[in-house]
């Protein structure tokens, strides 16, 4: 298990690199999707392989950098394969390959939107370094691992939202880079502060300070993660980066990147004892404030790309109240909030890599528009229903279980704290799919003189079709994965 573990970090690095000293283009000339794929499908089968044989097995943590200290040796990088990380390992190299291999297609010359295949070593370059420094996230056993992949997670996502190199590309590059990296500090003070006062990284070392301390290093570390999943008050920078290509927007945008900052919550909550129930109630406050206005910006907008990335904001506020109710009490609320992690991951990026193959074909994302693209568009038609049908939590597709379980967590603590969630998540809810029913009855099924049929790419078919198939599988696969998920009491 070691020597895997090793591997699937040092993989896609590997393959990054190949990209970036420009042995690629050199060696392999214009097989450059070929090696993409090559390196993303190995780290797939190494995290399979890995999340196989972990989900009945007890946590195992692995150490492999040590510094010497003056009270002792500290442990400095390592990997913890439990519950937990094993669901982040199938949501980074699942969609990761999925995307990749999407990519191969839309980084082509026929892509009407983005037409031309200039600086594709660039492009799959940032994206398998992204990769390998998600897999560094999901397996961190400390916090400087953590806080070490975090700003690299940072980097490549700026560099990608610029990729097309234009002004409003560099602009919204620089923008995630400010907003993401500027809070960020508050991480390296509070791994600062852990490490002073404990002499050491690990989570559960947080338990171990003053009941003060611990809640100021916990709410530090919640600022940072408030910032890298786009929450109020620093979810402009997200609307935004969809300045990047469409693949790139659903897996760091959606799918990956901005599922950091609940991973990091995450991984407190089920490492330290007797977090303050404020903090939950913070937690909480803040998640409903950013879920409805996601909604309100929902009724504004024309682009098909910033209307789903608004959507990713409130469900990552989702994620947030499930993590706050946990906090105050509630398991239930804590495992529906990462369920919800996993649900939404797979159903978004659906929704995203059908706008990606409707700009391809098309040239436009624009709703004002689009219209009648059912008759035309079969295919994406039928993803796209089942996508919007997963976010939204209808019965029984994806996101109706991670939010059956939060509510049913708010419903536990038993109070009127947990009514007013309950209410507040069905109103949000019900807004939320009365608006995309409205915008896919629009853009699919609206008038059209045009009806005749557009041939799609077997690449972009079959991956919809794939991923429509998993999103529909995963709910029950992250009850599997989530089982040995608890809060420390």
């Amino acid at each position: 298990m070691f020597t895997l573990i090793i591997l699937l970090l040092i993989v896609p690095m590997i393959g990054a690199a190949l990209y970036f000293l420009g042995i690629v283009p050199t060696v392999f000339k214009s097989k450059f999707s070929f090696i993409a794929v090559s390196f993303s499908l190995i780290t797939l089968l190494i995290s399979l392989f890995i999340v196989y044989f972990s989900i009945d097995a007890e946590p195992q943590s692995f150490t492999w950098g040590r510094m010497q200290w003056i009270e002792g040796t500290i442990n400095l990088f390592g990997a913890l394969i439990d519950h937990l990380s094993i669901m982040m390992l199938f949501i980074v190299s699942v969609i990761g390959f999925m995307v990749v291999v999407f990519s191969t297609k839309y980084m082509t010359k026929e892509n009407k939107e983005h037409p031309g295949e200039k600086r594709k070593v660039a492009y799959y370059a940032w994206l398998l370094l992204f990769i390998g420094s998600m897999i560094g996230i999901a397996i961190s056993p400390n916090l400087l691992q953590f806080l070490i992949f975090w700003e690299l997670t940072t980097i490549c996502s700026a560099a990608l939202i610029a990729f097309y190199e234009t002004e409003k590309g560099f602009k919204a590059g620089f923008k995630a880079l400010l907003m993401t990296h500027a809070p960020g500090l508050f991480f390296f003070v509070a791994v600062a502060l852990v490490f002073v006062n404990t002499k050491s990284f690990s989570f559960e070392s947080i338990s171990t300070l003053d009941p003060t301390l611990k809640t100021v290093v916990i709410l530090f570390l919640l600022f940072s993660a408030w910032a890298k999943s786009a929450q109020v008050p620093f979810y402009t920078w997200l609307p935004d980066a969809m300045e990047a290509p469409t693949p790139i927007s659903g897996y760091l945008h959606a799918a990956a990147m901005v599922k950091a900052g609940v991973f990091l919550i995450a991984r407190v909550a089920v490492s330290v004892y007797q977090i303050p129930p404020f903090v939950g109630l913070i937690v909480g406050i803040m998640a409903l404030i950013t879920m409805y206005i996601g909604l309100i910006f929902y009724f504004r907008q024309d682009d098909l790309k910033r209307l789903l990335a608004f959507s990713t904001i409130t469900h990552l506020g989702y994620i947030f109240v499930g993590l706050g109710l946990g906090m105050m009490g509630s398991d239930i609320a804590l495992k529906g909030g990462l369920l919800h992690l996993i649900c939404h991951a797979f159903s978004k990026i659906i929704l995203f890599l059908c706008v990606g193959v409707i700009s391809y074909l098309t040239g436009v994302r624009l709703i004002s528009k689009l219209s009648g693209l059912s008759k035309k568009m079969p295919v994406v038609t039928f993803a796209f229903i089942v996508g919007v049908l997963s976010v939204t939590g209808i019965p029984p597709f994806p996101c109706f279980w991670s939010k059956f379980f939060i509510l049913a967590g708010a419903i536990s603590l038993k109070n009127y704290i947990g009514v007013i969630f309950v209410v507040l998540i069905l109103l949000e809810s019900i807004g939320s799919f009365y608006w995309f029913l409205r915008i896919m009855q629009k853009v699919f099924f609206g008038k059209s003189e045009d009806t005749e049929k557009i041939v799609i790419p077997g690449t972009f078919k079959w991956t919809l079709i794939i991923l429509v198939i998993l999103s529909l599988l995963v709910p029950f696969l992250g009850m599997i994965l989530l089982k040995g998920v608890g809060l420390k009491v």
